[in-house]
């Protein structure tokens, strides 16, 4: 029997914890980033916020919106560093002309759910969202709430 032993370079860098709760993700898909040199620093250092991210397509190009990535106090350009800049996303034409169909469509957008570490490159899961209804998100936290009592009961009840 053949086992893979090759290891997976895969660190979370930063969430977007809001966006599950906001959204229902129905297709997600993990794309490049384009960065500047000071920007990857930051990254390694955990210094990168996607809370109100989002990403457009413009001019047959995918565009990440309202991340921020704080520079380091040590980087040797820091007066012209933008940590709120938009920056560019890489993807294939195919899977940008297949998105911009589907975000045309009536309440669809697309979200940037995490950065992570990818064989050395910083990469990001972009998902494809629908707005949630407020009575959405109360049945998503009941369960949520629900599925926790649950394993506490379970657990206890081990015990015994």
């Amino acid at each position: 029997m053949a086992t893979n032993n090759k290891k997976t370079s895969s660190s979370t860098i930063a969430k977007n914890k809001k966006a599950r709760f906001n959204f229902a993700i129905e297709e997600q898909l993990q794309a490049g980033l384009s960065l500047e040199g000071w920007e990857v620093k930051s990254l390694r250092a955990n210094k990168a916020q996607l809370t109100e991210s989002y990403v457009i397509i413009k001019k047959n190009e995918a565009w990440l919106i309202g991340s921020n990535i704080t520079p380091l106090q040590s980087a040797s350009n820091i007066e012209n560093s933008d940590s709120s800049r938009t920056r560019k996303i890489l993807l294939h034409r195919k899977e940008i002309d297949r998105f911009k169909g589907l975000i045309d469509r009536k309440g669809y957008t697309l979200v940037a759910l995490d950065l992570h570490w990818g064989n050395g490159k910083a990469k990001i899961n972009i998902g494809l969202a629908k707005g949630k209804k407020q009575h959405d998100k109360r049945q998503a936290s009941k369960d949520r709430d629900w599925e926790r009592r649950k394993a506490r009961t379970i657990k206890s009840f081990n015990k015994h």
